[in-house]
């Protein structure tokens, strides 16, 4: 099956037809992460990587009989514990940035937030209530013909 076929064109002039762009931009399906969290990250990739060649360079010397077996497998063994570090360094610092830029739930004041615009919700609709049956004072509300806008009597 040849690469047009594939998306979809039957013959290669239906190619361009079918053909997407080079870059096609897709919406993140998860927020990055902070920063923080990535840098430690970033490290403890880089530090595992290097612990693998090393553990590697220590076995095919080890195989090869050369000097260089007995120093790579204590570089290895060292490095093991410094990746396990940065391992558990990227989880401590993912933690700690949660707790003190994550989304923070504390029932009472959501409950107290809730319960504010309940009680600003009442009291509108008593008040709506109260202006509807309120019996209007005599003469509020109506202009006399006598009296011009300003509250003065015409001459």
């Amino acid at each position: 099956m040849q690469t047009d076929e594939r998306r979809g064109a039957v013959s290669a002039g239906e190619f361009e037809r079918v053909s997407r762009g080079l870059w096609v931009e897709e919406p993140a399906r998860s927020y990055r992460l902070p920063d923080p969290v990535r840098t430690a990250a970033v490290r403890a990739v880089i530090i595992t990587a290097v612990t693998l060649i090393q553990a590697m360079t220590a076995f095919l010397s080890t195989l090869a009989g050369s000097w260089l077996a007995f120093p790579m497998v204590l570089s290895s063994v060292a490095s093991t514990v410094v990746a396990t570090w940065g391992v558990l360094d990227v989880w401590v610092t993912r933690q700690v940035w949660n707790q003190r830029y994550g989304v923070v739930s504390v029932p009472s004041s959501t409950a107290r937030q809730l319960r504010r615009e309940r009680r600003r919700a009442r009291r509108a609709d008593r008040n709506a209530a109260r202006d509807g049956v309120r019996i209007p004072a005599p003469g509020a509300g109506t202009r006399s013909e006598e009296q011009t806008p300003g509250g003065l009597k015409a001459a």
